[in-house]
Order: C-alpha cells, then structure tokens, then sequence
C-alpha cells in the first residue's frame, strides 16, 4: 500500500491510496516510529552535520533534522537516509532557529542530544506543555552546557530555586524528571539547583521571554504575595486550588504587562463598583499591589486588572 505524508500543523496526516487519513500528533518534536515512517516518505541528506545528525529535506520540500547513531558516517549530500538508523526527527518551522539547532548539534554529543530531545517530549506529551520552538536550541545547549561544567567539578547554587518550586510547580517536575533521566543515563547526579535551572527554560518556552523575562515574571509574583501576606498576616492556604489559580492570575498578568502590553480594558464599571464595596479590604491591597508594580515597571495599571486581582485575593483567603 502506497501512502501520502503532509506536515499539518502539529503533526503528521497519512493518506493511504484509498483515501482514508489519520492524523498522528507529534507536539512538533517529531519522533516518528519506522512503523509509521518507513517507505512512506523517501528522504534525501542535505547536509552532514556529524556522524550523528543530519540536515535532509522530505518528499514535500520540508526540511528536517535527522538523528541516529552513525546516520551521518561516510553519509554525503543527495544520499537517501538509511531508515534503519533513524532515531529521532525533527521538523522546526522557523528557518533561523533551524540554523541555530543545526549548530548547536555540530558539536553536541549525541548522549546529550538525546536526553534533552526527550525531556522535551515528556514536557509535550506527560505534562501537556505548549513549548516555543527555541526550547530545542536552549535546552540542548544547556544540558550540555551543564553536564561540561559539572564534569569540571563547577558548581551553580539557585537563587531562585524556592520561587520556582513555588510558583513553577509543573515545569518544576520536568526539572526533576531531567535529573532522574540524567542520572540513570550518565550517571551524573545534579543537585536541585539545577531542576531549577531547566524549569526556567520551560517557563521562558511556554511565556515566549528570555531568561531575563522569567525573571521579572518571578519579581511581580513575589511583590504581589509579599504584599498580600502583610496586609492579611499571611493568612493564605498555599496548598489550595485558590493559591494555585492566584500564582497562574499573576503570571499572566505579568506576561501580559511586560510582553503584550495589553492589560484588561476598562469596561465593567459596575462590576468594579461592586466589588470596591463588597471586599473593600481586597481591593484596596490589589490596588496597592497593581500600584507598586507600575511604579516599578513605569506603566499604568488599569481598574479592570484591580478588579480581577481582588477577587483572586478574595478566593485565596477563603477557608476551603
């Protein structure tokens, strides 16, 4: 039976001669199984990149990063790909982080390549992560960044390691479940800092913002509780839902204030109206908190923001 392969948005649609398709999702890091891949789509080598890694375009004219042990020895360009030693495939759509990739893998152990190709794919498919693209080219090159400087016996403590235990729960894990991967692999044992450190990356995938980004992220989160917990003498259930929903409300908020630009319009005057006078004490520490932050941020906050804020302060407050 012969089949048709087409990229569709995040995955692969297979066409057989019948006409009957079905979608297989690959969250865009395409690690494709021969049972699906093979004699479906004939692919030619670019570019040898290694001995490890190489640069091919499909039947459709999409270009890829091809890995496997030895796929690319005494391989040259025009070539067909020898399937049997396909591992992982890549497909990244934007040209200038492609190129960036490509270099970072020239000279990146396979070993290392491998493990952060398949923290990636846990983050994707175990914890339902939307991640940007540039997570392959920074993670990668931080991983082996990481195992380098460990081997030279450097160490990094995380200043910010309680925050992101905190307030980056998920991406948290996947930094433990990359330690876990990395010890059973190579046999190097990270202290926790450094799931903090890869949590980060998942945190700047997800916001689209640089390291830099997630910072700032961080500083309004602990502005905004700190100021919570003094005006109500901390009285907040860091355990509940409310909490959790709280922590999401602020990352948002900031993404929104620091990136888009776009805060909440003002459009529910009432509901503002309502609120000032039903929780008088939650909306006074929200506009305190939203006060302090465009003070430090050099940006007008609007009432609709306030609003919300104090509701979220309400709900967090409440005994479950």
């Amino acid at each position: 039976m012969k089949y048709d392969v087409t990229i569709k948005n995040n995955g692969w649609v297979v066409t057989d001669n019948a006409g009957k398709t079905k979608f297989y999702k690959t969250d865009r890091l395409y690690k494709v199984w021969s049972f699906l891949y093979r004699g479906m789509v004939e692919m030619k080598i670019h570019k040898v990149i290694n001995n490890n890694v190489l640069s091919a375009f499909d039947s459709q004219g999409h270009e890829l990063v091809v890995m496997g042990r030895g796929i690319g020895f005494k391989a040259k360009s025009g070539d067909i790909i020898d399937e049997s030693k396909i591992e992982k495939i890549f497909h990244i759509e934007n040209s200038a982080i492609a190129t960036q990739f490509q270099e970072k893998l020239s000279h990146i152990p396979l070993d290392h390549m491998e493990i952060s190709a398949d923290i990636i794919a846990y983050a994707q498919n175990e914890c339902n992560m939307k991640l940007n693209q540039g997570i392959y080219v920074a993670l990668t090159d931080h991983i082996n960044f990481a195992i380098e400087r460990f081997r030279k016996g450097y160490k990094l403590e995380n200043a910010l390691l309680w925050e992101t235990r905190q307030f980056y729960h998920k991406e948290y894990l996947v930094g433990e479940y990359a330690l876990r991967l990395i010890a059973e692999r190579l046999n190097i044992h990270f202290p926790e800092d450094e799931a903090g450190f890869i949590a980060l990356h998942f945190v700047n995938a997800q916001f689209d913002v640089d390291v830099h980004g997630a910072y700032d992220i961080t500083n309004i989160i602990q502005m905004s509780l700190a100021i919570i917990k003094r005006e109500f003498d901390g009285n907040m259930d860091e355990t509940s839902m409310h909490y959790e929903r709280l922590i999401s409300h602020l990352k948002f908020f900031a993404r929104r204030l620091l990136y888009s630009k776009e805060l909440l319009p003002n459009e529910e005057e009432e509901l503002s109206d309502w609120i000032r006078q039903k929780y008088p004490a939650e909306y006074a520490c929200a506009q305190r908190i939203l006060d302090e932050i465009g003070e430090t941020y050099q940006c007008s906050i609007t009432r609709e923001e306030i609003t919300y804020l104090a509701i979220h302060i309400k709900r967090v407050l409440l005994k479950e």
